[in-house]
């Protein structure tokens, strides 16, 4: 698909993985909204690069819905990019008793049933505008290595990821008579805020479990696979990891 005169709804825009996609989206071509939460930086971000900024909660259906009909006022939205998401650790068993159940609720709330939100709001705009040759629109989530290799003290964020990679096959069966692909990308270890909130020794021995290259992601690297997902057609129903080889140990 050409991203030039099309729409594009990253969500998470506003920082990492998500600013990233967001500003090779624009370069490209694309008109851009970022959705990201009011607490963030998304109205500066978006002024950066030249893009719209809706405040919102992935999760919350009225919000998101209020994104997709301001990007769809843009123009013709064929690109939806899911970047949002959190990774709260916790043990199921830890030192002060069970995890409190809401803690995992939560986690499995916004990365999961948020991407779905996502997802369901802007196909169903999607279907209803003119497929150009034989696509429609793409789709593009996020999930993450720790959907295969998860860690200990990583059972909420694991099983949410492996929610994300499991539900992309049953939406690109259920899109393709839409033209609407679906793909994910799992990523490994990545240079993001969440990352950059670690002492800087942490930082460099996890990018040195990476095999090759022996370093932590780039956002620009993510935003170029998602790039590439968006202009090639028979990218679909798939989970691509983006990991440098690394599998991740128990600790």
């Amino acid at each position: 698909m050409d991203i030039a005169g099309t729409v594009a709804l990253v969500t998470g825009g506003a920082s990492g993985l998500g600013f990233a996609t967001a500003t090779a989206l624009r370069a490209a071509g694309g008109e851009v909204v970022i959705l990201d939460l009011p607490s963030s930086d998304g109205v500066a971000q978006a002024d950066r690069i030249g893009a719209a900024f809706v405040p919102a909660d992935v999760s919350d259906a009225d919000q998101v819905q209020a994104a997709v009909d301001l990007a769809a006022g843009l123009g013709p939205l064929r690109i939806v990019v899911c970047c949002a998401g959190i990774g709260t650790p916790g043990k199921a068993v830890g030192k002060a008793g069970p995890l409190p159940l809401e803690d995992f609720e939560r986690v499995i709330r916004v990365n999961l049933a948020g991407t779905f939100n996502v997802i369901r709001l802007a196909a169903a705009h999607m279907q209803t505008i003119e497929a150009v040759g034989e696509e429609r629109g793409v789709i593009v989530t996020t999930a993450s290595v720790a959907a295969f290799d998860g860690q200990v003290g990583q059972p909420a964020y694991s099983a949410s990821k492996a929610g994300v990679a499991g539900m992309t096959l049953p939406l690109a069966r259920e899109f393709a008579s839409s033209k609407i692909r679906v793909m994910t990308v799992a990523p490994g270890i990545f240079q993001t805020p969440m990352m950059a909130g670690l002492p800087q020794a942490a930082q460099d021995s996890l990018g040195a479990q990476v095999p090759h290259p022996s370093r932590l992601g780039k956002p620009e690297e993510y935003a170029a696979l998602v790039e590439h997902i968006v202009r090639n057609p028979m990218l679909n129903g798939e989970t691509i990891r983006l990991d440098g080889a690394i599998r991740m140990a128990p600790r």
